[in-house]
């Protein structure tokens, strides 16, 4: 495990953005019009073109072979270990300094807790497969994707309906998982499944993961969904029929699926809560230097007081989420599961960016609407995360029911 010293950390940081500096920006300079105009994006399902794929993969490789692609992995998977407050504070440098919409940066340059790497998900794989597996993973050659969610199940697990039958040494897969991030795109996916039906109906797990090759017969994506503003995506729609993988690539025991759930989704919620104060710096950044040059009735609109209210509201929310996103990532690093402080940061920092982003597009005036700025693409980008890895009133839910249950300290 990394030490976390600022000194430590902060050579981590300048060493990742020389990388992206030197290696991706040029990369993404010389394909602007592929990268930055969805019309080139994307083809006519929604999917990524070709060329896109290409880049994404030659930045993934460049980050694995800088040592960055695989510093987040546990060491039991080949990784470097480094620990949540360092993930924290590596996400909101990303964000902080290249904003939003940067298709070779955020989850390409380093792996994501559900989609690429050495994800927490894999440490459930059985050791004996993971020379198979975990190379081409770790390398960035081969994607993955998380599928837990259906049409019909969301934040409530327990209304999924996929269903997974023995049959000798293999499993049958058959049912629908809808809002499953990179599965236009995975080479393999962490499927889950009911297993269990009695337990399940009776709330006491009986759900259980499957490490599946996406290139499996009855394996389908069958649509992207393109979300807010967007002309397609990475999020998919799954339809497993009939879908056989042995029983040797479960993930963890039978009926143990939401504790291996769990495993990535935690880490997911504290990534993002440091992409979200990352935003949030970028946006406020902009406000600050356009509070300064721009002039109304004389004098910079920063003189104004209602200006410098929406800049200080701004702080104030920054400083709020940095510091319990700090703190909750600390605690993680110590060994505690701090269940109740995960969900209040979740909740809480992506409120904040939105709020943020809503504040410094109001100092830009009509020019915050407009997409040279990129505000208004951090907007869309903040208001969709208080809805992924649970919405913000599951995250209530379990800080209330947290408190209920005696666990009041903080």
């Amino acid at each position: 495990m990394l030490s976390e010293t600022s000194d430590e950390l902060d050579l981590v940081l300048t060493s990742l953005k020389r990388f992206i500096d030197s290696e991706v920006v040029p990369l993404e300079q010389a394909n602007k019009a592929l990268l930055f105009d969805e019309r080139e994006t994307y083809d006519e399902s929604g999917r990524y073109v070709g060329a896109v794929l290409d880049l994404r993969r030659e930045v993934r490789r460049r980050s694995y072979n800088a040592g960055f692609y695989t510093m987040f992995g546990s060491e039991a998977l080949g990784g470097g270990g480094m620990g949540a407050v360092a993930g924290a504070r590596v996400q909101q440098m990303l964000w902080r300094e290249y904003g939003p919409s940067r298709l070779l940066i955020h989850t390409v340059v380093l792996p994501s807790p559900f989609t690429n790497g050495l994800t927490p998900v894999l440490e459930f794989l059985a050791e004996d497969l993971r020379p198979n597996y975990l190379p081409s993973i770790a390398s960035g050659e081969k994607t993955l994707c998380f599928a837990l969610s259906e049409p019909d199940a969301g934040s409530d697990v327990f209304s999924i309906r996929t269903r997974a039958v023995r049959d000798g040494d293999e499993w049958v897969i058959s049912g629908t998982k809808q809002w499953i991030t990179n599965s236009p795109y995975a080479d393999y996916a962490m499927v889950f499944a009911i297993t269990d039906p009695s337990a399940f109906a009776a709330r006491k797990g009986g759900i259980t993961g499957f490490f599946v090759d996406t290139r499996a017969k009855g394996f389908e994506v069958t649509g992207v969904i393109r979300v807010m503003g967007h002309l397609g995506g990475e999020t998919g729609i799954v339809a497993l029929d009939q879908v056989r993988v042995a029983d040797s690539h479960r993930l963890g025991e039978p009926g143990n699926g939401l504790n291996v759930a769990m495993h990535g989704v935690n880490a997911g919620r504290l990534s993002m809560a440091g992409s979200c104060v990352g935003l949030a710096e970028w946006a406020l950044g902009k406000a600050i230097d356009y509070a300064k040059t721009r002039k109304t009735f004389g004098k910079s609109i920063g003189e104004h007081q209602a200006i410098q209210m929406h800049l200080a509201d701004c702080a104030m929310d920054i400083y709020a989420a940095r510091c319990m996103t700090e703190d909750c990532a600390r605690r993680v690093d110590s060994g505690e599961v701090p269940r109740k402080e995960i969900s209040i940061v979740k909740a809480f920092s992506t409120e904040m960016a939105g709020r943020v982003l809503d504040r410094c597009m109001q100092i830009h005036g009509g020019m915050g609407l407009a997409n040279e700025t990129g505000l208004e693409d951090g907007y869309r980008h903040a208001r969709l995360l208080r809805i992924p890895d649970g919405t913000s009133e599951i995250q209530r839910r379990t800080i209330a029911r947290g408190l209920l249950a005696g666990d009041i300290a903080f």
